[in-house]
């Protein structure tokens, strides 16, 4: 089966969900969208209002912001995969719960093993949490570790993480946002090494 179909087949798994409560709640559920063949996947923690508006990740203020980092490192979001580990959104946009974490990380492992990234940017410190300790690191505050490379052996193959603060942190730390301009640089970096 190809790449695309697999992940259709995912994302309609996704879609009609039930196994937590937040299933209940959602306008619609968020699987991801982007590229199939991305290079570089990058994983938040939950979707907002906008995206169970519209089905779609990251496309609130958070999400424009994601867009300008993009395109200062010469890529758009047709270039990247954009997920979260949870796919329907909390009420209040609370941090996602433990449980639904567990309920819903295996559709994110499923995406990852068709994507098969080179490079793996968890958007915040829940994702950076689940992704770290998947791969066997064990996680630090993001403070002390954005932007830093942590290299993952898997069985297709070698994967980067790259831990960045969520995009939503230069909306209320506007000072922050230098940061995570010099850490898109970093993807920048790899990306021309790695080809």
């Amino acid at each position: 089966m190809s790449k695309d179909s697999l992940m259709k087949k995912l994302e309609e798994k996704i879609k009609k969900c039930q196994k937590c409560g937040l299933s209940q709640l959602r306008t619609h559920a968020v699987p991801g969208s982007g590229s199939y063949d991305a290079k570089i996947m990058f994983i938040g923690e939950a979707p907002g209002y906008w995206e169970d508006q519209r089905g779609l990740p990251f496309v609130g203020k958070a999400g424009k912001i994601l867009d300008e980092l993009l395109e200062g490192i010469g890529l758009r979001r047709d270039d990247v995969y954009i997920t979260n580990i949870v796919k329907c959104r909390p009420p209040g946009n609370r941090d996602p719960t433990d449980e639904e974490i567990k309920a819903c990380s295996p559709y994110l492992d499923k995406q990852i093993d068709i994507i098969q990234p080179k490079i793996i940017v968890p958007l915040g410190r829940h994702s950076m949490t689940y992704i770290l300790k998947k791969f066997g690191f064990e996680p630090q505050p993001i403070s002390k570790i954005h932007g830093k490379v942590f290299e993952a052996r898997t069985l297709f193959g070698k994967i980067l993480i790259v831990p960045i603060y969520h995009p939503a942190v230069a909306l209320y730390r506007p000072a922050l946002k230098e940061e995570l301009q010099a850490d898109f640089r970093i993807l920048r970096e790899i990306l021309n090494t790695k080809g």
